[in-house]
């Protein structure tokens, strides 16, 4: 049975969604202020696993991704580069999608805009206001962890801790991985100037990075989220946010399960634009990668672990997905038009892959397993059928993994 680390409660628990018929799965998108770096592509792609996996073992999954449009940072970049925000925004979604395809991604059901959710955060944000959660301080709109009971229990912050003096934080995001302990805005409210605003029920402005995933939710589910899945820095300042915001409007849990992945870097250092060890796929493909051979280095390694990339290991990734590959092509050449019986071989191969896969996603383990089997068959021995057997079986692996056939 698949079990998964649940950052809520920090246990490993066994998988049983909340509606069986439909599982439910959110994921924390792109901040389209810049293209996706593939560490970005790295998160989305433990989670388009986790998706197939759920679908593979006959879940139907409806997934939401969103795409976060609105926001200081994005604002700031397009105020830069001279141009319009959806005109920036756009572009680098296009970016996104397109290399999602390529790299295998399962469309999301639903992937919307934060612009297009601007009237769904402000009736939250009212709501907040009538529950006397948030107030009005200035020209925004704060949230007051201290009337939200159980702030931080996501985290597991010691709220004993939290100061008493009044402290507001204005800013979408800050740098660094701490936690700003006060009031955290909700609503960006209109100053004289400013190019970037709706006007709505609750005035002029714009909506926080915060209040954004709730106002997408809130349109595509209306039940607990089966899972809800982000990068590990989303654990600062977002991800109890987020569950403080929708569990005061709505009366029921906003996830059952919370599913983290660490951080990618380059030579051992976070990727930095400063000293230019920020990598994108073209980049690699660039270098002779195919799309599969990316693909498979960001997924082979636990997603729960820090993945650092070098040329040495990018190399040895590629080398050992190419020699696996070889080895199928010459158990398919043995195949040939036969039709597959399932034999031995084949159940193996599924109860290896599935072995690793239930064990919190680990994909190094589940690849690695049936790596072993396959590296250990003489295709000359096997029969056709099964031979033919075996491909299939890998093709209906390959529906997670995406980089075999």
């Amino acid at each position: 049975m698949l079990k998964l680390f649940n950052t809520f409660g920090k246990k490993t628990e066994t998988f049983k969604p909340v509606n069986p018929k439909a599982v439910s799965v959110f994921t924390c998108g792109p901040s389209v202020y810049q293209r996706a770096h593939i560490g970005n592509m790295r998160t989305f792609l433990f989670e388009d696993a986790l998706v197939r996996y759920l679908e593979y073992l006959g879940y139907n999954v409806k997934r939401g991704m969103n795409i976060t449009d609105v926001e200081d940072k994005a604002i700031s970049q397009a105020i830069k580069e001279k141009i319009s925000l959806k005109k920036m925004t756009d572009r680098n979604i296009k970016q996104f999608v397109t290399e999602m395809k390529m790299l295998g991604m399962k469309a999301p059901d639903y992937l919307p805009r934060a612009s297009d959710h601007v009237d769904r955060a402000a009736d939250i944000i009212q709501a907040l206001l009538d529950k006397g959660i948030a107030y009005r301080y200035r020209e925004n709109i704060y949230f007051d962890p201290l009337k939200f009971r159980g702030f931080g229990k996501l985290f597991g912050l010691d709220m004993s801790k939290w100061p008493k003096k009044k402290i507001r934080f204005h800013k979408d995001t800050y740098p660094g991985i701490q936690w700003n302990l006060g009031d955290f805005i909700l609503w960006h409210g209109y100053v004289e100037g400013d190019r970037f605003y709706w006007d709505t029920k609750i005035g002029r402005g714009r909506p926080s990075w915060n209040v954004q995933d709730p106002s997408m939710i809130v349109d595509y589910f209306d039940e607990t989220l089966s899972i809800y899945c982000g990068g590990i820095d989303n654990l600062y300042r977002h991800h109890d946010y987020l569950l403080a915001i929708l569990e005061s409007v709505r009366p029921f849990r906003m996830a059952r399960y919370w599913l983290h992945g660490r951080h990618l870097f380059v030579d051992g250092r976070k990727m930095s634009k400063s000293k230019g060890s920020i990598i994108y796929t073209e980049d690699l493909l660039k270098r002779g990668y195919s799309a599969a051979e990316v693909r498979f280095f960001l997924i082979y390694g636990h997603y729960r672990s820090t993945l650092n990339y070098s040329d040495l290991r990018m190399k040895s990734s590629a080398r050992r997905l190419s020699d696996f590959r070889k080895a199928v092509g010459v158990i398919r050449k043995q195949a040939g038009n036969s039709a597959s019986v399932q034999s031995s071989l084949s159940e193996s191969l599924k109860k290896m892959f599935g072995g690793g896969m239930d064990l919190d996603l680990d994909v190094r383990t589940a690849f690695d397993s049936i790596h072993k089997i396959i590296a250990g068959i003489n295709p000359a021995e096997l029969k056709p059928a099964e031979a033919a057997g075996i491909i299939r079986t890998l093709q209906e692996i390959d529906t997670v993994l995406r980089v075999i056939i």
